[in-house]
């Protein structure tokens, strides 16, 4: 994924010194991976379908971007700014959860609320605009760019506030893990690698079907609403929060270990 590298040593650093809520805690957070994979394929079909853009499939952008080059056509700015735009969010978002961390604030709770805040800037400014208004003009590139933005945030928080939570905006490598899972599974050979297949399908499956739902959703809604539909994603948005809000720091507070 475009970006993860930024989260990779913070990633390690929170799992070792800061105890963070694991989707394991409560029906809340064993609800979180669905419901987030069903904000990641919704407004990515919504953005894609209304702004010839992916939010949350970023690396596609370049896929399109690099079409466009080959042929020698005209690419729209938000294919060309989105990479950028991304790695910059994820870069601040991880900076932010490690200042509220330091705060003895609940990062995932936070990072939640900005992602619907996020969401909402998004759907208000293409509402604003009204139907008909170019996928290139400017206020539909910002609107995409928060768009993108919140889709950072999301990749952000299941990385460093959300111990155990697969990917659920990118779902090539969850695919393939649940394939290979499946795989171990039915072979049965060696029960320590079943026992773990099991436990990682457990987790992933709920991020698949939720972003496949919300594909089916979001491309049904854009066919009848364009892009006032972004209301189904800001709606699942705001379920996220109140599951979010819900939760809170594991009872047993890192303890200061002499070696």
């Amino acid at each position: 994924m475009i970006g993860s590298a930024l989260l990779v040593m913070r990633d390690e650093d929170r799992k070792t010194h800061s105890p963070m809520p694991s989707v394991e805690d409560s029906l809340g957070t064993k609800l979180l991976p669905f419901l987030l994979g069903m904000i990641a394929g919704s407004v990515d079909v919504i953005g894609f379908l209304g702004l010839d853009l992916f939010t949350a499939h970023i690396t596609g952008n370049l896929v399109i971007l690099a079409a466009h080059i080959v042929a020698r056509s005209e690419a729209s700015p938000a294919l060309m700014i989105s990479v950028p735009v991304f790695i910059v969010v994820l870069g601040v978002t991880s900076l932010l959860a490690g200042a509220l961390e330091r705060a003895r604030a609940f990062p995932l709770r936070v990072l939640l609320w900005l992602q619907f805040m996020l969401l909402c800037a998004f759907l208000v400014i293409c509402v604003a605009a009204g139907p008909g208004v170019s996928a290139t003009a400017p206020s539909m590139v910002v609107a995409g760019m928060f768009g993108v933005a919140a889709m950072a945030v999301q990749n952000a928080l299941v990385r460093i506030a959300l111990k155990g939570a697969p990917a659920t905006a990118v779902m090539t490598t969850n695919i393939t893990l649940l394939t290979l899972d499946v795989g171990d599974i039915l072979s049965g050979q060696q029960p320590d690698r079943v026992a773990k297949a099991r436990e990682r399908a457990k987790h992933t499956w709920p991020a698949i079907a939720g972003f496949l739902l919300g594909c089916a959703l979001g491309a049904w809604c854009a066919a009848i609403f364009g892009l006032r539909s972004l209301m189904l994603p800001v709606g699942f948005a705001f379920l996220a929060v109140a599951l979010g809000w819900r939760q809170s720091r594991p009872a047993t507070a890192p303890s200061l270990r002499v070696e």
